[in-house]
């Protein structure tokens, strides 16, 4: 117990006196998890929309090939996309491997399906008056999907919330597209993976605080979110 104290301890003082390694590590992940949400978003929704709104040939299977890829295991992610980037890949020469938009793309095969499934399911169980209404009106596509946007705000919130939870706290992606390199590509997660493999179990404790306040928050705004959904 002593030993666990005083790596707490540590922890507290690494946070506070603001070392730059651990906040280096911190910082790239608020810029890659941004980075990835933005792009799963602007995609997400409209593809969400879409897929929760209209009837097409094949829907059933788009909806189960969207469903299966919400557990879609980060490693395979990172395999993948890694293929792709890497020198001998298609968009080798784009030079994105080990670079934080490299990290972003494979971050946002996770955060996509999420994005997609739980808009569409909102949509789904949403009033369908509402579609019918807006499409008598003769009503743009694009004010209709910001129309729809607003009616289902807090699922879509509850949305983006539970995908940067996804985002925010997988190894896998951002370990093998981002190398982990100290100061460029290192993030949360890998950094207690590295750190503890060294036996640097402050610095683990201390990245581990952050990343559970994240959680704390997170959970703490989707709990929030139903509830005001529900009311």
């Amino acid at each position: 117990m002593e030993f666990i104290a005083q790596g707490f301890v540590q922890a507290l003082a690494l946070l506070l006196t603001g070392d730059p390694e651990t906040w280096s590590a911190i910082e790239v992940t608020v810029r890659l998890t941004a980075l990835s949400m933005l792009a799963s978003l602007l995609l997400g929704l409209p593809l969400g929309i879409l897929l929760g709104s209209r009837d097409f040939p094949g829907k059933g299977w788009v909806r189960v090939a969207v469903d299966t890829c919400l557990s879609l295991p980060t490693v395979v992610v990172g395999l993948l996309v890694y293929a792709f980037l890497s020198r001998q890949g298609p968009l080798g020469s784009l030079n994105l491997l080990f670079t934080v938009r490299g990290m972003a793309i494979g971050q946002v095969f996770l955060a996509l399906p999420i994005v997609v499934a739980l808009t569409a399911s909102a949509l789904e169980g949403a009033d369908p008056r509402m579609m019918m209404t807006l499409q008598t009106l003769g009503t743009p596509p694009g004010r209709m999907m910001l129309s729809v946007l607003r009616e289902l705000r807090y699922a879509v919130l509850a949305a983006a919330v539970t995908a940067y939870g996804r985002v925010v706290a997988e190894v896998g992606v951002s370990m093998m597209l981002g190398g982990n390199i100290k100061w460029h590509t290192r993030t949360i997660t890998t950094a207690i993976t590295l750190e503890t493999g060294k036996g640097e179990f402050s610095m683990g404790i201390a990245l581990g605080l952050v990343l559970l306040s994240i959680s704390f928050a997170l959970n703490g705004a989707l709990s929030l979110f139903r509830r005001r959904a529900a009311s």
